[in-house]
């Protein structure tokens, strides 16, 4: 799978979570990924893990980690003359131009798309933002949990009448969905290029993405009706919604097919008797009943533990689902044999395991390595970008460069 990207040449100005893992995506694929960072702090997501917002283990950052694995870093302070003068050498080599600065700052700092783009005419240049590149709050500072989950409509559809604070968003949520849009769009950009020669400008935004996610929703809302939460049992199908066991867990039914999964259903749950049931015999009988066979569903359900009904349906050829808590999610038997946990190396030796790239090539895992330290590839970069020890060291002196 690393021969998909191989030669494509990524220069990432970009901090926190949803650009770097953009790029960390493409990397498992083969893409050589030079992250510019400033010299002395680095990308402020290293920090994270400080308020709580990451997770150590044996010493690694692993939400770093995550959203970094197969780059290389060169530390440069862009905002010195020198700096830029290199930032702008690396463009020149690069295909594409990756960043989630705001608009307005790079054109102050002349890395808009006009100023790369005299340097690299065929540079394809990608930008990650919060809001979009137009409009008047094109400038406004983003976090996914403000563009994507509260802005987004997330938080709205997920949140049922009378529960207060609404639901919150898990860390990264709207950064890897979005990520996965923008990757997709670099790709593309890729693919034009090949064809045509002409390069492109990639825009993905959190609230693009939000919408994208929640676009069922936001083109049903044109309905004077439309209610995202409309409790279950009102629904017209009662065979789909959450079902709670004795133990106060849930399992999922999602039977849209209700009349072809009905019988199925009746023999795993010990219902034979309403097989026939002229109140459920068919879709029509259970919409004008559904508020009693939701009942039935949700009695039986509940008479039993969650491990009693995943061995009564073991056998149940049927869209359901456990609803599983993280931990057993890594370690789901389906996960693990699709090998979407992926095991990497550290320099100090340390083995600990990522979440791999979700699209896989030929049936075949990917091979994952350690994200770098701050300017860890600086020198190498630099004389690959034909720099002398003698440039490189005049840099150093002046601080334009780790």
């Amino acid at each position: 799978m690393r021969e998909i990207f191989e030669g494509v040449r990524i220069l990432e100005l970009a901090q926190w979570i949803f650009v770097p893992s953009t790029s960390a995506l493409l990397a498992d694929l083969g893409a050589e990924v030079v992250k510019i960072e400033h010299p002395e702090t680095g990308d402020p997501s290293r920090g994270l893990v400080t308020q709580g917002l990451g997770a150590m283990r044996g010493g690694v950052n692993l939400a770093w980690e995550q959203n970094n694995r197969g780059k290389r870093s060169v530390g440069i302070d862009f905002k010195q003359p020198e700096g830029m003068e290199l930032v702008y050498r690396l463009a020149e080599r690069a295909d594409v131009f990756l960043t989630s600065f705001r608009p307005g700052a790079l054109a102050r700092l002349g890395l808009d798309v006009d100023d790369l783009r005299r340097r690299n005419p065929r540079l394809i240049y990608a930008r990650g933002h919060g809001l979009g590149v137009r409009g008047a709050e094109a400038d406004r500072p983003c976090y996914d949990m403000t563009a994507f989950w509260t802005r987004g409509g997330m938080a709205h559809v997920l949140s049922r009448p009378g529960i207060d604070p609404p639901v919150g968003q898990r860390p990264a949520f709207g950064d890897h969905s979005s990520a996965m849009n923008l990757a997709f769009g670099i790709a593309s950009a890729l693919f034009r290029r090949e064809r045509t020669g002409e390069p492109s400008v990639v825009d993905v935004s959190l609230l693009s993405t939000a919408m994208w996610i929640l676009s069922s929703d936001v083109v049903y809302s044109a309905n004077p009706d439309y209610d995202p939460h409309v409790p279950p049992a009102a629904r017209a199908n009662p065979l789909t919604g959450m079902f709670r066991t004795a133990d106060g867990r849930y399992l999922t039914l999602v039977f849209l097919q209700p009349d072809r999964y009905w019988p199925q259903l009746c023999r795993h749950m010990g219902l034979e008797h309403l097989i026939d049931d002229p109140r459920f015999a068919d879709i029509e009988a259970r919409r004008q009943n559904s508020a009693e066979c939701a009942r039935i569903l949700e009695e039986t359900f509940a008479s039993r533990t969650y491990e009693e009904w995943l061995e009564a349906f073991g056998g149940l050829d049927a869209p359901w689902a456990p609803m599983q808590s993280v931990r057993e999610l890594r370690d789901d038997p389906q996960a693990r044999a699709n090998q979407y946990m992926a095991p990497v190396d550290s320099p100090a030796g340390i083995r600990y395991e990522l979440v791999a790239n979700p699209v896989q090539f030929d049936e075949t895992p990917h091979q994952l390595t350690p994200a770098p330290e701050v300017g860890a590839d600086t020198e190498a970069v630099l004389l690959e970008l034909g720099l002398s020890w003698d440039e490189i060291a005049a840099h150093k002196t002046a601080g334009a460069i780790t």
